[in-house]
């Protein structure tokens, strides 16, 4: 457990930190489910969803289940992902409603693409940000979540990753890497005046271009720049159909 006033990615990986005592809070502590509960409705209404359709969510860093069954009072169905085995079994000791997967986000969401009409996640990102072993390279492994959660999300659709950032730098990291992978949006600051940590629910957008559209490969060569690679130059003829030949 961490000490009084340190921050829990600062001691140790998660799925270490998270565990069986931790996991019991999460089902018995009444402040922290409705802590969790208010933030999963904040995270739900900022994923804009349409009105009275009940759409299929993605829960990322989902823990003992808490936000989960917010979305399915909702109506949403949902699959949650954690990489804390003492918080899974919590949320099957509740018999959540949603599926849930063990996984580590830095490696990847292992989803086909398209999947998800959104996604939300409370208190979980920030700690792609701290590096728990030699081979942790918060850049790397936040790039590789965003780039996958690109994927996996629907044309058009939302995530709103609720968050602790430690620092504005560490806030850029995340922003940078978010932004390298294909996403648009911005943060939103709750209670921008409160002296306490900030919750700060960061919304990204998938955009929901045509396939193979003039916008769509413009967009797609941008990305591919902002990773670094090398891409041909932009002409008149971009995105053109091309005749077919006989």
């Amino acid at each position: 457990m961490a000490s009084r006033g340190r921050r829990p990615e600062h001691s140790g990986p998660p799925e270490l930190f998270y565990d069986q005592n931790e996991a019991r809070k999460y089902v018995r502590n009444s402040r922290m489910i409705d802590v969790q509960t208010k933030m999963a409705g904040r995270a739900l209404e900022l994923l804009n969803l349409p009105e009275g359709q009940p759409c299929y969510l993605l829960d990322i860093g989902c823990g003992s289940g808490l936000s989960g069954d917010y979305l399915s009072d909702e109506g949403h169905y949902w699959v949650g992902i954690d990489i804390s085995p003492a918080m899974l079994d919590a949320a099957l000791d509740r018999d959540t409603e949603g599926d849930l997967l063990l996984g580590d986000m830095g490696q990847g969401i292992p989803f086909k693409p398209g999947s998800f009409d959104g996604c939300i996640s409370i208190s979980a990102v920030q700690w792609l940000c701290n590096a728990n072993k030699k081979s942790d390279i918060p850049a790397k492994r936040l790039y590789h979540f965003f780039s996958s959660l690109y994927s996996v999300l629907a044309r058009g659709a939302r995530a709103v990753l609720q968050l602790y950032p430690e620092n504005s730098e560490q806030l850029e990291l995340i922003t940078t890497q978010a932004t390298k992978a294909g996403f648009t949006g911005g943060v939103v600051v709750d209670y921008p005046n409160s002296a306490k940590a900030k919750k700060v629910p960061y919304r990204l957008a998938r955009q929901g271009l045509v396939r193979k559209s003039r916008e769509w490969v413009l967009e797609k060569k941008e990305r591919r720049r902002r990773q670094g690679k090398e891409v041909r130059p932009d002409t008149q003829y971009t995105g053109r159909k091309r005749k077919p030949r006989f």
